[in-house]
């Protein structure tokens, strides 16, 4: 097959727009202004494949510093598959990542494939949905300490919540982390005990109903509190989040709402996945940038 009109290059914001567009119609179901604050996270991180110059598939490899790297937005449009487009893709963004640990978050029926290419199995992630106010299948719920506050992440230091973040991820990321907790559509809320920071999550609406991610907290009881708070600016729409399978509290926390499982991915990493504290995750951020 001649494939000399194929070429791989660096996406526009704009483009960064259609990919989104594209994981929204295989199902993927983005939030609104994602390509806004993706395209914050690495200019240089989106890849396109076009065809006599037409956009058709992509492909992102966002580096996380020197040490990290996250690939996501794997896709080919449906009429172009299986012409080997997709490998050249797959191959121009590991190219753009050598000498990192990458991570990804692909289907669970794809595993293998990526195992071809280095990668091994960390843990999965679960997808619940749910719809809010709920009342706790117990009855009850975990009571959150007196001398913890939940406010907007707007009245909290911004070194200090880069550095919290940067805890519990690969890497600092805070040109994403300041367009993430700032985009429209969205809320952003903190949890702080005597000028401590315990925990932090963003909710943003999405293609369908709302997502959480990241839910980050120092236990269940203020994961508890900010899942509440963040659900409650959804107005009775659902909400996805998406937990690590080995955070067995954030499980027991997503059951305690009635949440109920929709769809799994499976965590990989190509080199040494980094050795994060997953009890503090109760919500990835994305699929797509980890």
């Amino acid at each position: 097959m001649d494939q000399t009109s194929f070429g791989i290059r660096h996406m526009t914001e704009k483009e960064v727009e259609l990919a989104v567009d594209w994981a929204a119609a295989e199902g993927w179901n983005p939030g609104i202004h994602d390509a806004q604050c993706f395209w914050a996270a690495d200019r240089k991180g989106f890849l396109v494949g076009c065809l006599d110059g037409e956009p058709i598939g992509c492909i992102s490899a966002v580096s996380y510093g020197d040490g990290y790297g996250f690939v996501g937005f794997y896709i080919v449009r449906p009429e172009w598959r299986g012409r080997g487009y997709g490998l050249q893709l797959w191959q121009a963004a590991m190219a753009q990542l050598t000498d990192r640990v990458v991570g990804l978050d692909g289907v669970t029926a794809q595993q293998e494939n990526y195992r071809k290419s280095g990668f091994e199995l960390a843990y999965r992630n679960i997808r619940y949905s749910g719809v809010f106010p709920a009342v706790p299948s117990s009855g009850t719920r975990p009571e959150l300490q007196p001398n913890v506050d939940i406010i907007p992440t707007h009245q909290v230091n911004q070194a200090k919540l880069n550095d919290y973040d940067s805890a519990l991820f690969f890497a600092p990321r805070p040109g994403f982390l300041r367009s993430w907790l700032t985009q429209r559509d969205s809320a952003a809320m903190a949890a702080v005990s005597d000028d401590t920071l315990a925990g932090y999550g963003v909710i943003r609406r999405c293609r369908s109903g709302w997502k959480i991610g990241p839910l980050f907290a120092e236990d269940i009881f203020v994961a508890d509190a900010l899942l509440r708070s963040l659900a409650g600016c959804a107005n009775g729409e659902e909400v996805f989040l998406d937990v690590p399978a080995v955070n067995a509290a954030a499980m027991e926390l997503a059951a305690n709402y009635n949440m109920t499982q929709v769809f799994d991915t499976a965590r990989m990493y190509k080199g040494s996945a980094p050795a994060l504290p997953l009890g503090k995750v109760y919500g990835v951020t994305t699929f797509e940038l980890g």
